[in-house]
């Protein structure tokens, strides 16, 4: 189930609409009913409260005033590693690796060498 938070993508009639961030899932009087705060990530940025069942926040399709909508999660895409500083330097000497064995020729060197 989504969380506080996650992030969704909001479809209306089957069509992404706008991204939302979950603020607050709270209980309903009824069970498996939910109070799920939304801050619609918008300009203008817009908070709004649906009363939802458990299965609509997991991404069920539902109707809102006779119109299908689905909540889908977003999952955040894992980010490459992060070369340091010190990295870089150490690669800065070595060949690349292209097929033809080539050496990458750094223009800033060039350029110290010219003056």
């Amino acid at each position: 189930m989504a969380r506080e938070n996650d992030i969704v993508l909001i479809y209306f009639e089957d069509k992404p609409l706008v991204f939302a961030r979950i603020e607050d899932i709270l209980a309903d009087s009824k069970p498996n009913w939910y109070h799920v705060k939304l801050l619609l990530l918008q300009v203008p940025l817009q908070v709004v409260t649906w009363i939802l069942r458990d299965v609509y926040i997991n991404g069920a399709e539902f109707t809102m005033n006779g119109k299908r909508m689905r909540l889908e999660k977003i999952e955040i895409p894992e980010e490459p590693p992060i070369t340091t500083n010190a990295e870089k330097v150490l690669d800065k000497d070595k060949p690349a690796n292209n097929s033809n064995g080539a050496k990458v020729i750094s223009f800033k060197d060039l350029k110290k060498k010219e003056q």
